[in-house]
């Protein structure tokens, strides 16, 4: 085995380092404030620089270190140029993943206790469900990975309280994390100190994090939003996109716990009319159809007859035009968030029907409309 060299020059070299640091802290080296002069103003005297903000959902790692360094490289360059320069840092605290992480903990910790006592793989990988044969086909986009971001920063851990065990916390840190705020209170602080160990060139009184945790950044987004709208470049609508119903908000990718690359699906909505007479008590005056979708509207030409399974639960539901829709829970659950019910969200369950109530029922197909869920 080889006998390791000697540390000396590296502890020599970290004794200048830690010396350097605490100076430029004493003398305020890196704080810049608003130029007093004119002449101070002119874009030749000034340089500004700003990172984008890393999530503060676990420490800093090496890949922040190789983008902040171009930051950092540029504004030593420019300072030494003898221009002002400026470099902010924000920490980014927005978003869905830090709201997912809490609220997994906190599942976690409802199912297995605190701290959760989780069951063995093989007793897990029994008592996971299998995927019914009437789910919805799931569209991955092919261009992203394989494995997501979120899978590569966690390992092989499967519970999110194994991967806070990772980063270091024993089981009595873990649970305050289960609180959203929590996580904003925690992981900034060890930012900026690791930050601050690497040197940056920052003015730490412009520091910030994002939320409305921070009226003051809070208050500049809105600014921002607001005068964008009142000069018309911007305005509300809608768009074909993954949407949380828990959380009331759309779900972009890096936002969701499970189900990266996944992206809307289009199909068309076949409606079938059901034939009078026939009964149906609250629905027996309405206009009743039965719906299916289908990937393949070219195929429903000529259609003669419609499969339904007979031991399924479906429901019969009012649309905003009055009409009475027939369909599994989980499609009109889908169709209520797409303009398909009075209500956004809430499906207007006329009834629940057994799918063997439905068979030799005579329908006349209908022109098909199209949506996405």
């Amino acid at each position: 085995m080889t006998e390791r060299k000697g540390t000396a020059k590296l502890d020599y070299l970290r004794k200048i380092e830690l010396e350097i640091q605490d100076k430029w802290e004493k003398e305020r080296a890196f704080e810049k404030d608003a130029p007093t002069t004119i002449g101070e103003s002119t874009n030749k005297n000034k340089f500004f620089v700003t990172f984008p903000y890393p999530y503060m959902n676990g420490r800093l790692h090496l890949g922040h270190t190789f983008s902040l360094s171009k930051c950092e490289f540029a504004v030593g360059y420019q300072s030494l140029k003898g221009k002002k320069c400026l470099f902010p840092f924000g920490l980014h605290c927005t978003g869905m993943p830090i709201k997912a992480c809490a609220d997994k903990l906190k599942r976690e910790m409802e199912l297995y206790g605190n701290p959760p006592q989780f069951p063995d793989e093989e007793e897990e990988e029994e008592t996971k469900e299998k995927p019914a044969a009437s789910d919805e086909i799931i569209i991955k986009d092919k261009a992203k990975g394989k494995k997501s971001k979120a899978v590569a920063k966690s390992g092989s851990s499967t519970f999110q309280w194994d991967i806070m065990r990772s980063l270091g916390l024993n089981d009595q840190e873990i649970s305050p994390f289960a609180n959203a705020e929590h996580w904003l209170e925690y992981f900034p602080p060890l930012a900026v100190k690791d930050l601050k160990k690497m040197g940056v060139k920052v003015d730490w009184r412009r520091s910030f994090i994002t939320t409305d945790v921070n009226p003051f950044y809070d208050s500049f987004v809105r600014w921002h939003f607001l005068t964008l709208k009142e000069r018309k470049k911007i305005k509300f609508g809608k768009r074909y996109t993954i949407f949380s119903p828990k959380d009331g908000q759309p779900c972009m990718d890096h936002d969701r716990q499970t189900g990266e690359g996944v992206g809307p699906q289009e199909y068309t909505l076949i409606k079938m009319k059901i034939v009078e007479p026939y009964t149906g008590g609250a629905v027996s005056c309405k206009s009743i159809f039965l719906v299916a979708a289908t990937l393949r509207p070219e195929t429903m030409f000529g259609q003669t007859n419609c499969w339904v399974r007979p031991d399924m639960k479906y429901v019969a539901f009012e649309t905003t035009s009055g009409d009475v829709f027939i369909s599994t829970s989980r499609s009109a659950r889908n169709m209520s968030y797409q303009g398909f019910t009075k209500e956004n969200g809430v499906v207007p369950v006329v009834m629940e029907i057994l799918g063997q109530v439905r068979l030799l029922l005579p329908v006349t197909p209908e022109n098909p409309i199209f949506f996405s869920f």
